[in-house]
């Protein structure tokens, strides 16, 4: 129950508007060490391995609910009831809007990649395995292989994060553990002359 309240919270807190109140609100030294403590954990996050929106607010959720602790003394600060959803959401609301204030690199960073993803209507997946070669059957498509030696095959369609790595050549990842997220999408095959579902890369992270 404890677990759902904050990850309630923890949503209320991504969606904070950047509009604030005409009354400057002063934080208490409680908000004020959960909002420190939080800017701390998110600019340790490597920004390069968050590809899109559902990986910056998957990343923003496990470093907020490390602070579960410290959000129950904000609670407390503010003579809150934990089971109280409205005077929770907005304190979520308030811990949002005073990293907004300080300038939270890292926070900024992962609300950019969260508003790419609600202008995204396109599902992502995602497929871990070894990364064997790339075939160029026309386009180019990334092979990698499960740990029972089954093989997915990946189109390049389009510039992605980690695609830099394999313009020059592939062979130094032979072998690499790699982490794929990709988007189905169903094309016009001009040598198969039909319609079919392929798998476009969306990013790609070796391990």
């Amino acid at each position: 129950m404890k677990k759902t309240l904050f990850i309630l919270i923890a949503v209320s807190l991504l969606f904070v508007q950047k509009a604030f109140s005409q009354v400057e609100r002063v934080a208490g030294p409680a908000e004020k060490r959960i909002t420190d403590s939080l800017c701390i954990a998110l600019n340790r996050l490597d920004m390069a391995k968050i590809g899109n929106g559902q990986e910056a607010e998957s990343a923003f959720m496990d470093c907020f609910m490390k602070q579960s602790a410290l959000f129950e003394d904000v609670a407390n600060e503010r003579n809150v009831q934990m089971d109280d959803k409205e005077g929770m959401h907005q304190i979520g609301v308030d811990i949002g809007k005073n990293l907004l204030k300080m300038k939270c690199d890292a926070f900024m960073k992962l609300a950019v990649k969260m508003a790419d993803k609600s202008g995204s209507s396109e599902q992502s997946l995602v497929v871990c395995g070894i990364f064997k070669r790339i075939d160029m059957k026309g386009f180019n498509y990334i092979v990698i292989a499960d740990a029972d030696h089954k093989e997915t095959s990946l189109i390049w369609l389009r510039q992605f994060p980690g695609s830099e790595k394999f313009i020059d050549g592939s062979a130094a990842y032979i072998g690499k553990n790699v982490k794929v997220r990709y988007q189905e999408l169903e094309v016009y095959l001009p040598q198969a002359k039909g319609y079919y579902k392929v798998k476009e890369i969306v990013s790609l992270n070796v391990e």
